[in-house]
């Protein structure tokens, strides 16, 4: 992808409340002292990625997504993130954060994910496993209301004729505060099929720990959640990043296959 360099101020855009996580260091990360793992991201540049071109954003999305070598937030700009353009291994979805998704171009099957993530306040994204099943990536830092699939950690709800159900809490609140990195560490099983091509068994998330935190097991999902891709789902699939919701940044994207079982 062949971006213009620029200084970069995303503008948050939707209301969002704020959670009990913790700040500080994030604890040790698992590819650092395992060489299973492969990284999604190459600290240069966009390669391996592809904007997600479904029919129904095509018409209105554009491509802001560009790699940095740091990013920041700051209190005086609570719903910004602020970078600039470089050759980097930090992805940031764009000026005006209404940008289309991001999708690897390869695919998964049963995967272990490990991620880092920084939001601005009141930011919103998501990470859809095999393109279909989101994660939620939500500021719920200081949020006093009940947990519901839209705060961060939650499996977002499905959608059919206009209404959404389902969906999944995460058992706790481990959001930090805007402007701190964050992570997931998700174990994927994708869903089965027989030979005629009939699914056998739904998705399955085995576990997701969210900072440090177990925030779901062994939780099925039946069909994709909403706003996932237009694709079916399949033994292998790429992931998505959404990036039309708000200020993201990712950074120490790795995986490596789980034992097909």
């Amino acid at each position: 992808m062949q971006l213009n360099r620029r200084t970069f101020l995303a503008l948050g855009a939707l209301p969002v409340c704020h959670s009990f996580g913790q700040n500080g260091p994030l604890p040790e990360a698992p590819f650092r002292s395992d060489k299973s793992w492969t990284p999604l991201l190459n600290g240069r540049d966009l390669s391996g990625w592809r904007l997600d071109l479904g029919a129904d954003k095509v018409a209105s999305g554009t491509n802001e997504w560009f790699t940095t070598t740091s990013v920041s937030w700051s209190e005086e700009s609570p719903q910004r993130l602020a970078a600039m353009e470089a050759p980097g291994g930090i992805i940031v979805n764009g000026l005006e954060t209404r940008t289309m998704n991001l999708v690897t171009e390869r695919k998964f099957s049963d995967f272990e994910l490990y991620l880092e993530f920084m939001l601005a306040k009141r930011s919103n994204s998501g990470v859809y496993h095999h393109g279909l099943y989101e994660v939620q990536i939500f500021d719920s830092y200081d949020s006093r209301r009940p947990l519901s699939y839209n705060d961060g950690g939650g499996i977002y709800q499905r959608w059919d004729n206009g209404k959404g159900f389902g969906g999944f809490a995460p058992r706790s609140n481990a959001s930090r505060s805007p402007g701190q990195w964050q992570f997931y560490h998700t174990w994927f099983r994708a869903p089965r099929f027989d030979a005629a091509g009939a699914k056998t068994e739904n998705a399955r998330f085995e576990r997701i720990v969210y900072n440090g935190v177990t925030i779901h097991e062994n939780v099925v999902c039946d069909g994709a959640t909403r706003s996932a891709m237009k694709i079916p789902e399949a033994a292998a699939n790429p992931l998505m990043l959404q990036g039309d919701h708000g200020p993201v940044a990712f950074r120490n994207i790795y995986f490596r296959p789980l034992p097909r079982s």
